[in-house]
């Protein structure tokens, strides 16, 4: 009899977990697993209780026997996986708070994934996803790792470019959504839509075909930005609709990422931030509310199923992806997929290896990605800008090393450069000591030589 698969995720706790265990009973018929292990750290001990008795009731529920297992001990959990997801926060939410407000509080953008706090989280991130990959080594050497912890991007190409983890793929359902949403503006079902997207994670842009060849880009600009502009141009849940220029979209010919709304129209998400920010709303600390109300249903011994609210979280999709991904290797399914991944040509705007999201086939040896070409100028330099940041961001998670940190900051066109970036980058190293080991010397010497910056965060982070 073949041996069944063995499934880990790291960060077993989330609060996603539910939508991941649905997305693999969904495929039961595809995915002979064998065993489950959800893994988490201390902190998070009793959401990983929580959430994986859950995930035990859904799956006796299914009819199925899969042995599901609850772990605080990551290493010994790898040995012989054949898949690993990643799915964590380091800091928990708290961190992300820190991530939204301290940037806020100074009038610059705060956001997850975007901006100053979005780098500060993949250096809080990458050294960890190193640390796996170094367990994975000994314990499951031929193991894919399938990550959708943010910022995916840039952890994903730590994960491939500098720890040597080549069976990497990671996810975002960004796509899926924009997907959904073209979907229902044109009224044709999704399957009878061809889509190609290309750029890189949380800065991309897209085109949409009709099973007869016709392509319906312009069409689907004209809907979205022209014939109603008091409708939302976007379904992301998680981002404000600050609307575009139709002028630049038509002038691309392209559908943007709902994330670009950080970048075509900066001024007006900066004022909603700013305003969240006065009134305690940042998306985090919503979040925070959303998750407690989530882990509330989820103790309910009777609920064996994912609930509705889940996909009230700006995340939803992500897990079920995670779960077609690993149907589509493990079977050679050659699924088209929206993926990070390296480039090899697809883009010939971007290095060769450098990580991109992009439509791919996922086949048995990974995923192979459909080339796209060059983006005209505009979106070229914004492109190559974003991605220059990205890869000193990654240098300095690796290095410690500050002044690569302060030039990513330099670069980021959602950060003012100058003593404005120093000011904020000292303040985010500060409150995120607890998690930036390879930036300690330099965090000493911001607590011993700047006193205003540990003064200003600790009472800032008080009103939390």
């Amino acid at each position: 009899m073949a041996k069944g698969i063995k499934i880990v995720t790291i960060g077993g706790g989330s609060s996603y977990t539910p939508e991941l265990i649905e997305g693999y009973i969904k495929r039961k018929d595809q995915l002979p697993i064998e065993e489950i292990v959800l893994v988490d750290i201390e902190a998070g001990q009793e959401k990983l209780n929580i959430v994986g008795e859950m995930a035990k009731r859904m799956i006796k529920a299914a009819g199925l026997d899969w042995k599901v297992t609850l772990t605080l001990d990551r290493f010994n959990a790898l040995k012989d996986a054949d898949f690993v997801t990643t799915q964590f926060r380091v800091g928990l939410l708290d961190a992300r708070v820190k991530d939204e407000r301290i940037p806020l509080s100074h009038g610059i953008l705060g956001q997850e994934t975007n901006g100053a706090g979005g780098m500060l989280k993949a250096m809080r991130t990458i050294p960890v996803i190193g640390s796996i990959i170094e367990d994975m080594r000994q314990q499951c050497p031929n193991a894919w790792l399938i990550n959708f912890t943010n910022p995916a991007g840039m952890v994903t190409e730590a994960a491939i470019n500098e720890f040597g983890w080549e069976r990497t793929i990671g996810l975002c359902n960004v796509p899926i959504t924009h997907c959904m949403d073209v979907s229902e503006k044109l009224n044709v079902e999704q399957a009878e839509l061809n889509f190609q997207f290309a750029g890189i994670n949380h800065f991309h842009w897209h085109r949409v075909w009709d099973k007869a060849g016709n392509e319906r880009t312009k069409e689907v600009i004209d809907l979205l930005y022209k014939e109603d502009e008091d409708a939302p141009d976007s379904a992301l849940k998680n981002i404000h609709d600050a609307g575009y220029n139709v002028d630049q979209i038509q002038d691309l010919g392209l559908l943007p990422c709902g994330y670009h709304h950080y970048y075509y129209s900066e001024d007006i998400m900066l004022e909603h931030s700013i305003e969240e920010f006065k009134n305690g709303e940042t998306r985090a600390q919503v979040v925070k509310e959303t998750e407690r109300s989530l882990f509330e249903l989820y103790k309910n011994p009777e609920l064996d199923y994912k609930p509705e609210e889940l996909t009230q979280r700006g995340g939803t999709y992500y897990s079920d992806a995670a779960c077609e991904v690993i149907a589509s290797i493990y079977n050679d399914k050659r699924t088209q997929m929206v993926v990070s991944t390296q480039n090899k040509g697809a883009i010939a705007d971007l290095p060769y290896n450098s990580i991109i999201e992009v439509s791919a086939e996922i086949t048995s040896h990974g995923a192979m990605p459909y080339n796209w070409g060059s983006f005209m100028p505009a979106a070229r330099g914004m492109l190559q800008l974003m991605k220059g940041m990205e890869e000193t961001v990654i240098r300095a998670a690796v290095e410690g090393n500050y002044g690569a940190a302060l030039h990513a900051f330099t670069i980021n066109p959602l950060v003012p450069a100058g003593n404005t970036a120093k000011r904020v980058l000292d303040e985010l190293l500060y409150a995120h000591k607890e998690h930036l080991p390879q930036f300690a010397e330099k965090i000493k010497e911001i607590e011993t030589k700047q006193p205003e910056v540990v003064e200003y965060v600790d009472e800032l982070m008080k009103s939390n």
